[in-house]
């Protein structure tokens, strides 16, 4: 990818083998990520060799999300994602809430407040709907973010199977909506804040909800 463009710049925390953002891409939202966070250790391997094959974008791993750095970022980031652990709320699972060890969405929590991105976007189990999502919801717009949820399946996008999950999409919701900090800029230290405007988008109006009639500038939904 050429850092010469002029992409979102992501942040992925818990980050896994990347499913996330190999959705992003499959779904066409063109980004740069600047920073990856996994404590796994193979699953970290895997990530830096597929860096080193030229088959992901090499990016800086942090192995810890509680000392993850987060005040090097701040300002700095158009999209947050995490598929945070989900053992806290499975139902397949003793479902110990936050008195999980593995339950880090407090840590989440206090990376937003200190990056202070302009998107967020997380995934989790079917059973985070009866167990923490409430305080999801809660905490994000306590932080001054517009947030929406629902619940989707592999099956919808033709999986031979369900395998349901939630998707939380969380929106600044400002006038930030209308600033980008690009891959380009972060890479030349800029730490000026470019804004731009895109025709027919009216900033600080929330995607549509399933079930809703989307707004002209959405891209259509993937059925």
């Amino acid at each position: 990818m050429d850092i010469a463009e002029e992409l979102p710049t992501v942040i992925s925390l818990c980050s896994g083998y990347g499913g996330i953002e190999r959705g992003l891409e499959l779904a066409g939202y063109n980004h740069q990520l600047i920073a990856f966070c996994e404590i796994e250790a193979y699953v970290g391997k895997l990530t830096l060799e597929k860096m080193e094959k030229g088959q992901m974008v090499s990016a800086p791993l942090w192995t810890d999300l509680k000392t993850f750095p987060a005040q090097i970022f701040r300002d700095k980031v158009d999209l947050l994602l995490a598929g945070y652990p989900c053992q806290p709320f499975s139902q397949a699972g003793r479902r110990g809430g936050e008195d999980d060890p593995r339950h880090l969405w407090p840590y989440i929590k206090e990376h937003i407040r200190t990056i202070r991105p302009v998107r967020c976007f997380f995934e989790n189990v079917q059973g985070h709907i009866t167990l923490g999502l409430s305080t999801v919801i809660s905490d994000l717009e306590e932080l001054g973010y517009r947030t929406t949820w629902g619940i989707f399946s592999a099956e919808e996008v033709g999986a031979p199977h369900q395998r349901k999950r939630v998707f939380i999409l969380a929106d600044a919701g400002s006038v930030d909506n209308t600033k980008i900090f690009s891959a380009k800029r972060w890479a030349e230290k800029d730490t000026e804040i470019e804004e731009f405007n895109i025709d027919g988008i009216e900033w600080g109006a929330f995607p549509a909800r399933p079930g809703q009639d989307q707004h002209e500038w959405e891209e259509p939904r993937v059925l």
